[in-house]
This record gives structure tokens, C-alpha cells and sequence, in this order.
């Protein structure tokens, strides 16, 4: 059963901070053919800050909202998905879809899905980057339990 005093002793709680890694509990590492070109284009997209570099081109460390992601260089079976396979999506909150949608269509981001309204309270768009990665961009409409959509709460935060 997850309350006040078993948050105090959940893991998180006691992790140590560390300048040289995001503070993100979770944070994709996704793999790009050229890591310089990915910080460009996702900062000018999407809006992401980059926050360390690693290397010319090997790696490197973006801000979004309070969240991250890390892009990394192919090397050895690293490598970025292929043409018409999706294996994965990053999902990203913002304040505003449809704007969030414009910037990214004029950078030329594909848009897979156009923001759409969800019965779940959500305003939602789904877009794939240059190298093939798919995200979705998520804006909260309303607070809607997930009984009132056929979702199953199991879990109170």
C-alpha cells in the first residue's frame, strides 16, 4: 500500500544528486546517426535545452520541462529505428498541442497523429523526428479519473 510514510522510504527519496546526470527518474537514451544535428533540431522542434555535451558527437544530455532524454551516437548495435518500424515513443508534456504541433511541422517534423482530444482529459499529438523516432506530446485538458473512461485506478498517487 503506497501512503505518506512509505514515500519517505521509497529509493528515490534517498537518491544522491549528481550534476553529471539528469535529476529524471526515467530518461530515454535514443540512439541518432549525427548527435550534433539532433540537439539542433529537437531544441529548434520541440523546444528541448541541451544541458552537457559529451564528446563531438557522442552524446548528449536535453531538457524538457522536468524531464530528460539523452541522445547517443551509433556505435555497435546502437542504432536509430528503421524506415516504417516503430519500437518505441517518448510521450512529453506541454502546455499547448496545437502550438507545440505548428513549431514542430515547420521544422519539418512528421506529423504521425494531429493533436486530438482524448476522452481522458488529454489533448495529444504524435510527431517522428528526422532519425525515426516517434514522440507524443501531451496536454492536460481536464482531470478525469480513469474510471470515467474505463480505466482502473490500482495505484493512488
Amino acid at each position: 500500500m503506497w501512503n505518506e510514510a512509505n514515500k519517505l522510504d521509497h529509493p528515490q527519496s534517498k537518491m544522491k544528486t549528481n550534476r553529471s546526470i539528469p535529476a529524471a527518474t526515467v530518461i530515454p537514451v535514443l540512439i541518432y546517426p549525427d548527435v550534433r544535428a539532433a540537439v539542433a533540431w529537437l531544441s529548434a522542434a520541440f523546444g528541448f535545452e541541451e544541458r552537457v555535451q559529451i564528446g563531438e558527437n557522442h552524446r548528449s544530455q536535453m531538457k524538457v520541462g522536468d524531464g530528460a532524454v539523452i541522445l547517443g551516437d551509433v556505435r555497435h548495435d546502437r542504432r536509430p529505428p528503421r524506415p516504417s518500424e516503430s519500437t518505441h515513443s517518448v510521450m512529453v508534456r506541454v502546455e499547448d498541442a496545437r502550438a507545440h504541433c505548428e513549431r514542430a511541422r515547420a521544422h519539418g517534423a512528421k506529423i504521425m497523429m494531429e493533436p486530438t482530444d482524448f476522452p481522458y482529459g488529454e489533448r495529444q499529438y504524435t510527431a517522428e523526428d528526422f532519425a525515426g523516432h516517434q514522440w507524443t506530446f501531451s496536454e492536460t485538458l481536464a482531470d478525469v479519473a480513469p474510471e470515467e473512461w474505463g480505466g482502473i485506478t490500482v495505484t493512488a498517487e
